[in-house]
């Protein structure tokens, strides 16, 4: 049973917190029904209010240093970034073909990765057709939310 005041769900943001500390991961966001709940590295506590008016918290996992800063390729206007927080997958299954390679066209809406998230397979889908120029992750690694994944040209 999970401990609730005022509407928030404390045993929920000790297991996001854990997600952090299992996955190395610096912030992890969920959103449920209308609210939205953010755990974060930062050292910081953050109360931001959600759009549909409804109450969101941010607590502080634990402090801990910032991630570097990102690979120039984060600037690129064509990446495509990653809408979540969790682990990458580039292929279906363990020892299946990628999704995605290096110099392949795609179509707008096929899948060019997985992100795990709470042990649910996200497909990631292309925003638009081109060719793949860079894949800028690496398979199963933690990936932070806005983080440029596959460069479409």
């Amino acid at each position: 049973m999970s401990d609730k005041k005022n509407g928030i769900d404390k045993g929920l943001i000790r297991d996001l917190a854990n997600i952090l500390n299992e996955t190395d991961l610096t912030e992890i966001e969920v959103e449920q029904d209308d609210l939205r709940i953010r755990v974060s590295r930062a050292g910081t506590t953050q109360y931001v209010q959600a759009p549909i008016a409804a109450p969101a918290y941010a607590p502080a996992a634990a402090a801990a240093p910032v991630a570097a800063a990102a690979p120039a390729a984060q600037d690129n206007k064509n990446a495509v970034t990653a809408p979540m927080v969790g682990t990458i997958y580039l292929s279906p299954a363990p020892g299946a073909r990628a999704f995605v390679e290096v110099g392949a066209t795609v179509k707008e809406g096929q899948t060019l990765l997985i992100i795990e998230a709470m042990k649910t397979m996200n497909q990631i889908p292309s925003p638009r057709s081109g060719k793949v120029t860079e894949i800028l992750v690496n398979d199963a690694q933690p990936v932070e939310y806005g983080q440029p994944l596959v460069v479409i040209e």
